[in-house]
């Protein structure tokens, strides 16, 4: 009986505070004084954070209906335009097509904590918005604000090391999303003098990094990732071994920045800065994942029209049905193939990464299409490149080098937007064979 009375009174107070934070909200976005204004956003703020996940839903519906833009005033400066076609009338239009939710936003974010709340509001919206599809409109404002406030320009490059506060790094461990951190002995390994780490900051967020990128210099294109993380190997402190800088990790630590492009500005700004430490690297690359293959093979693949002549296809089925059975097993664990079954897989890998498309999910690498589209070129599969549980389920344990050439990335970037994948020679030769 206690827990019941208890609950009902949490319930009451839950659909008080959403109303008290409504009501803010309204009178929030009619004031003009910056003092005041800045009193209601924090009390918003404060209202919102003490509703629970089912409140906090209500919450971003009535966004989505409360705060739309008004038909009518749309409709009229748009005639209006049309008659006047001056930069009043266009100012005015721009004006009523932009939804009063976005200036609501603003507002909120002028509060010390608003920046982190409204990042957390848009996790919690893009958790929501299958099921809830009205909140698109909603969402498509977090991110189009958040693209401004979170333009590269305004971020901070660090190079964290082992002298970097313990919270950070803590961060580090918790969000990487590529190949797992094993505690401290593992995350030293990767601070080491022949390791470098980089992460972004924001301003309003000090403590917290938005993305990092990990990276290996080394004197070779790597081929498998577990040398790269070895621990148990000392650290190559002669800096003249150092060749050629491989990025084997990036990791994303702000989900509520979803479709925000910071890592491609990442890669670039780092390849700079490792190039005017280190005068005698020479190549900029890539150790990726393939974290699409298994499941794109498994379910019988569907090759993109055009990109493969018919005796390509037809070699592209026969090397599938080979394999049959070996896939299953190997995605499982490290089976060993036979060297004939090793060049089929790889020949299929190597289609399936070089049909990568700007426009076509189902048939493209995630991972793949974000450094083709940033500029990088298909350089070489590696066949047991990572044999954890993980690379086996993805990939088969296979996993591939993307070169960047930093003099050329916005050429190969418009060529992949045309549809053209810029490749190597062995890349090529794999699909000739």
């Amino acid at each position: 009986m206690f827990e019941s009375i208890k609950a009902a009174q949490n319930l009451s107070g839950q659909r008080s505070e959403l109303k008290k934070l409504i009501a803010d909200c309204d009178e929030l976005i009619k004031e003009r004084g910056q003092s005041v204004s800045f009193g209601l956003a924090a009390r918003a703020i404060s209202r919102y954070s003490r509703l629970d996940s089912n409140f906090r839903t209500q919450f971003y519906e009535m966004l989505s209906t409360r705060y739309d833009p008004d038909v009518d005033s749309i409709t009229n400066a748009l005639e209006h335009h049309k008659s006047k076609r001056n930069a009043e009338t266009l100012i005015e239009l721009i004006r009523a097509t932009e939804p009063p939710r976005q200036e609501l936003l603003r507002r909120l974010n002028r509060v010390p904590s608003g920046t982190s709340i409204i990042l957390r509001m848009r996790e919690e919206i893009l958790k929501n918005i299958k099921s809830a599809p009205a909140l698109r409109a909603v969402d498509a404002d977090f991110e189009h604000l958040l693209s401004s406030w979170f333009n590269p320009g305004f971020l901070e490059l660090k190079r964290l090391d082992w002298m970097t506060p313990a919270h950070l790094l803590e961060k580090v461990i918790q969000h990487e999303a590529v190949h797992e951190i094993d505690g401290w002995g593992d995350l030293r390994r990767r601070l080491e003098p022949d390791r470098r780490l980089y992460a972004y900051f924001h301003p309003a967020l000090p403590n917290e990094p938005l993305i990092f990128v990990e990276v290996a210099l080394v004197e070779q294109m790597p081929r498998s990732i577990p040398p790269l993380l070895d621990r148990t190997k000392s650290p190559d402190i002669d800096k003249r071994h150092y060749k050629i800088a491989t990025f084997y990790s990036i990791s994303n630590c702000q989900p509520g920045l979803k479709g925000i492009h910071l890592g491609n500005f990442l890669i670039k700004r780092v390849a700079e800065d490792l190039k005017a430490e280190f005068p005698t690297l020479k190549t900029f690359c890539t150790l990726s994942p393939i974290p699409s293959l298994s499941d794109y093979l498994m379910k019988g693949p569907r090759w993109l029209s055009g990109r493969y002549s018919a005796k390509q296809l037809t070699g592209l089925e026969s090397d599938f049905k080979e394999l049959g059975s070996e896939l299953q097993a190997l995605s499982k664990s490290n089976t060993s193939l036979t060297q004939a079954n090793q060049d089929r897989l790889m020949r299929l890998c190597t289609a399936y990464l070089a049909q990568t498309s700007p426009d076509d999910a189902v048939r493209s690498d995630p991972v793949a299409k974000f450094h083709l589209n940033n500029g990088a070129i298909l350089e070489r599969v590696n066949f047991a490149a990572d044999p954890s549980s993980k690379g086996l389920k993805q990939s088969f344990g296979m996993m591939v080098n993307y070169r960047y050439d930093l003099d050329k990335v916005e050429e190969h970037h418009e060529k992949f937007l045309s549809g053209q994948i810029v490749s190597s020679k062995e890349i090529l030769r794999i699909l000739k064979s």
